[in-house]
């Protein structure tokens, strides 16, 4: 049986000022080399937890571990083999795309490593042709993909993707999803949040789906379809689940 890296069991997080948790006693386990979609819609509570599970927010209850660690006392630990690409932006605009891995090299104190840790990257993202030009200047597509070459550069053995392919073009979007399966079935462990149902069925074995702050279901997508009789894709599953669609 492969082991769980990350196991969660009753985690609740609230918002100062909020008026309901955005986790309401989650528990999830996911198993090491596992490319897992947490689906849900915007609000849903799929931020919320990644960022408990990668550091930046401290759980309000329950456990959280990654790799046998505790969060959050085990988090710098864990930051060592993980790496999240954030939806929003997470680089300089104002810097080229070679100075932006450059500096992130640095940040991450590579040393010695760095040229060839920026080549591996570039060649993942396919931004060989674009290293000179302003990160502000580059299309949404370009700027999703230097996003992920930043959070690549660590080599991370457990990757967090929120929602990576937000607002860009078609093309731009299957090469991101391809990139993405080459890692995976390299071996890298994926954490896929995203709302869009069509980028779950591509690319997950396995499956949660969160709303409101809450699992509703987890395990693959045949597994979930045949605890659900009637239901023949994911949507139906979701409308059953909630009794909403999540529309792309």
């Amino acid at each position: 049986m492969i082991p769980s890296v990350i196991e969660i069991q009753d985690l609740q997080f609230r918002y100062a000022g909020a008026d309901r948790d955005a986790l309401g006693g989650v528990t999830l386990h996911i198993r090491a080399g596992s490319l897992f979609g947490l689906l849900g819609p915007n609000g849903s509570g799929k931020t919320t937890l990644i960022s408990i599970l990668t550091g930046l927010l401290d759980a309000s209850a329950g456990q959280a571990r990654i790799d046998g660690r505790a969060l959050p006392e085990g988090s710098t630990a864990v930051q060592a083999f993980s790496a999240l690409v954030p939806q929003d932006y997470a680089f300089y605009p104002r810097l080229s795309v070679a100075e932006n891995l450059r500096f992130f090299a640095g940040v991450l104190e590579l040393g010695v490593e760095s040229a060839t840790r920026i080549a591996e990257v570039v060649e993942v993202a396919g931004l060989k042709d674009f290293m000179g030009k302003r990160a502000e200047h580059l299309s949404g597509g370009l700027k999703r993909r230097l996003n992920l070459a930043i959070g690549l550069l660590n080599r991370p053995r457990l990757l967090f993707l929120d929602e990576p392919t937000v607002g860009i073009d078609p093309q731009s979007r299957q090469f991101i999803l391809e990139a993405i399966k080459r890692l995976n079935t390299a071996g890298t462990t994926v954490i896929y949040t995203t709302h869009y149902m069509d980028e779950v069925q591509q690319l997950c074995d396995s499956i949660g789906v969160l709303d409101e702050g809450r699992l509703l279901a987890q395990g693959s997508l045949q597994e979930l379809l045949r605890a659900a009789p009637g239901q023949r894709n994911l949507e139906e599953l979701f409308l059953h689940l909630t009794g909403r669609r999540l529309r792309d």
